[in-house]
């Protein structure tokens, strides 16, 4: 007997809050921190990169901007949207991992951060003026739940509102709980959006000990497109669409 719907996403659900809870008990903290070297030469790079795709495809948001962040975790990109200056409240989010949920509630209290799966999203249709999905897909391993958390996405983000992409674009041979998202799957995801995508983050295997022997040459290397592995893309809702 074939599984239903929801059979499948409430099985994909678990299997991701599973490899959250694996991950969280078998890696030191220390290794994503932002202090390390070679995190802050990915944060910093994205960041940077980012601002100028939204600022030059007329979508970079302001205190009126109504933002989502899907699979926000302990924080994600929500300190970049206050940075940006997006108010608290204008800032919603949802997490599958209650406990990572929780330690971002207390940092943004008075955001919308709700627990929930991304592929039934509460929020009425065009609710957001920009939609970030970071890291996010390529830990759903079931195509047909990647085609409605995308489909999700599509429905709540306005008319000339945009999504704001960062993910991985070459497996893992070590995670076989991941799996790439390249940028064929990406157009085929978001059919009805448009814009820039561009290849971006020095491999974190090479980026770990040279970021920390010396950033010079760290940042050199990141500029070498087969060394990097993930893709940036700033993509808008047709107003038309």
């Amino acid at each position: 007997m074939m599984a239903s719907g929801a059979d499948m996403l409430l099985t994909e659900s678990e299997r991701i809050k599973s490899e959250y809870r694996r991950r969280s008990e078998s890696l030191s903290p220390d290794k994503y921190a932002q202090w390390q070297p070679d995190v802050w030469l990915t944060l910093s790079e994205r960041k940077r990169l980012a601002t100028v795709m939204l600022h030059r495809l007329g979508v970079f948001p302001d205190a009126s901007s109504r933002c989502l962040e899907v699979g926000y975790g302990t924080a994600g990109w929500l300190s970049d949207l206050i940075g940006w200056g997006v108010p608290e409240t204008n800032i919603s989010g949802i997490e599958l991992d209650e406990q990572r949920a929780g330690i971002a509630r207390q940092l943004l209290p008075a955001a919308d951060l709700r627990v929930g799966d991304a592929a039934n999203m509460p929020w009425a249709n065009e609710s957001f003026d920009l939609v970030v999905a970071s890291t996010v897909f390529t830990s759903i391993l079931d195509l047909e739940i990647r085609k409605k958390v995308a489909g999700e996405i599509t429905r709540v983000l306005a008319q000339g509102g945009a999504l704001l992409w960062y993910d991985f674009t070459f497996n893992n041979p070590n995670n076989a709980n991941v799996k790439k998202v390249t940028k064929k799957e990406l157009r085929s995801l978001f059919p009805t959006l448009s814009g820039e995508m561009k290849s971006l983050t020095l491999a974190p295997p090479i980026a770990r000990p040279v970021a920390r022997m010396s950033w010079s040459f760290a940042t050199m290397l990141s500029a070498v497109q087969f060394l990097r592995t993930h893709l940036l893309a700033v993509l808008v809702k047709d107003k038309k669409g």
